[in-house]
């Protein structure tokens, strides 16, 4: 369970683009190298996600004390390492990620591509690696519906099992990427794997006998290269932050300690029940058998004299209750403090406080939703040009160039605060901006068109019911945003007993 956290933890393999080859069909030494460099993370993700799933290190210990004296050893677990991941990815990806396209450019059928992969689930999967391992894969594939359909895909891969190369340059260009998975038979036995190699332009499969070494001799059968038109590498990979950090990896000695000492209470209790009657200055009479009275289960079974001074108490470990629930508050306060993931059950997030109240009490996780934003951004952006290229290429009219990618935090929001403050802002601040204020997905340039639809349609009912007498051509009809209508003289005209004169 114990493990160097500080070893290893990028997931990407960086060499010189000169030693790469042909990077369209890369040599087996280079596949072999970042596999094995791949390997030396395993560890680290592994023990990443024993504390996620609650397989933590307290589960473990072994008081070698207790077993001989025959005590008390109770393991109690609290799962912090879970709190924190879905408490930031609910925050981060609980409201989906809205993409609008920019001025006079088309996305949808980036969209419509997007809403068939349902990419909200996607994108919380994503966040949720991130937040457990620091860094998150998927892979954009075709996938065939049926001999005469194909649709395009995506799915989330596990960092155990994939590896992107690049360019040692301060741009890390990818090269190509790596997915190898184990293959076994019906009873489960080991039969080699398949490494499947992504590069920008082919899919090249390999199956090996044994292992993941790959070579001449270990290949099971012939390679197989399929071209694909992504026209980029299709393995994305994805930041939680520059040092590629879970988001409770920094806090797991805390979380040790906190179990260790929710463990120790356990057990004092527990022992202080099974406690041993010790007697001072007494001695023992015979029984009614003949034989020496005895001890037992902390019970004297005989009577006895004791001498001044003597006495009779229990062997117990004395401990502070007062001060050690002082230390659980404190480091659970730590816990949620390196976190920036505050402890919602704490009374100072009580129901009764405003949205805005609440923005100051979660800053420091907002903060932490700052960095997350950057680095998703950047992977949702690789992901829109490699859709738009496989579009492209189909034929159909796509520009994702310039789209703005809207990552709102799922916190909860006072609708009437925000409606008072839209209506405020009019005349002042640009009627496609304040709509951008309200939250979730909504395109303000699509509100804008309902809202003319419903002043127009307001108008023709207001002048229906007027006796449906529509304005002559010196009137200017208007509607408010109430709908209210209203009827002005144009400019340049004047009324006369005749009707107008200009």
């Amino acid at each position: 369970m114990q493990y160097d956290l500080n070893k290893k933890r990028g997931s990407n393999v960086a060499i010189d683009r000169e030693l790469a080859g042909n990077i369209e069909n890369p040599s087996f030494d280079v596949i072999n190298y970042a596999i094995n460099q791949q390997q030396q993370r395993i560890d680290r993700y592994n023990m990443l996600e024993h504390y996620y799933e609650g397989n933590q290190h307290i589960l473990s210990r072994n008081l070698e004390m207790a077993a001989k004296l025959d005590r008390a050893d109770e393991k109690v677990m609290t799962n912090h390492a879970k709190y924190i991941t879905d408490m930031i990815t609910g925050f981060t990806t609980g409201n989906p990620v809205s993409i609008s396209p920019a001025n006079g450019k088309d996305i949808k059928a980036i969209t419509d591509a997007q809403d068939q992969m349902d990419i909200d689930s996607h994108n919380t999967e994503m966040e949720k690696d991130l937040s457990v391992f620091g860094c998150a894969y998927e892979l954009l594939y075709i996938k065939k519906v049926s001999d005469a359909t194909t649709e395009l895909a995506i799915e989330k891969i596990d960092p155990r099992g994939c590896v992107l190369v690049t360019d040692d340059t301060l741009d890390k260009n990818p090269l190509f990427g790596i997915y190898y998975v184990e293959k076994k038979d019906l009873l489960g036995n080991a039969k080699g794997y398949l490494i499947t190699v992504y590069t920008a332009h082919w899919i090249i499969q390999y199956r090996t006998k044994t292992g993941r070494v790959l070579s001449d001799a270990n290949l099971a059968s012939k390679p197989k290269a399929i071209q694909h038109y992504f026209n980029g590498v299709p393995l994305i990979e994805y930041r939680n932050n520059e040092e590629r950090q879970g988001d409770f990896e920094q806090t797991i000695s805390l979380i040790n300690a906190y179990n260790e000492l929710q463990s120790d209470r356990i057990t004092d209790k527990k022992n202080f029940v099974d406690a041993l009657l010790v007697v001072y200055g007494f001695t023992l009479d015979e029984g009614e058998d003949g034989e020496e009275a005895n001890l037992k289960d902390g019970i004297l079974e005989a009577p006895g004299k004791g001498d001044q001074g003597a006495s009779v108490e229990w062997l117990t470990k004395s401990f502070d209750e007062s001060q050690l629930q002082v230390l659980v508050k404190s480091i659970k306060d730590d816990i949620h403090q390196t976190s920036y993931v505050p402890n919602m059950n704490d009374e100072n997030f009580a129901g009764t406080i405003s949205g805005e109240a609440m923005k100051y009490k979660l800053f420091g996780l907002l903060q932490l939703l700052a960095t997350k934003q950057r680095y998703l951004t950047r992977g949702i952006r690789q992901r829109l040009r490699l859709m738009q290229n496989i579009m492209t290429f189909k034929g159909q009219s796509v520009d994702a160039s310039g789209a703005t990618i809207n990552i709102v935090p799922d916190i909860p929001v006072n609708m009437a605060d925000v409606i008072n403050n839209i209506k405020n802002a009019e005349g002042v601040i640009p009627q496609l901006v304040s709509l951008g204020w309200l939250p979730g997905t909504n395109d303000p340039q699509e509100l804008i068109k309902m809202l003319d639809q419903e002043k127009e349609k307001a108008l023709k009912l207001q002048q229906k019911a007027m006796g449906g007498e529509p304005a002559t051509d010196n009137e200017e009809v208007t509607a408010d945003d109430s709908g209210n209508v209203s009827v002005k003289q144009k400019a340049g005209s004047e009324l006369s007993d005749n009707g107008p004169r200009e």
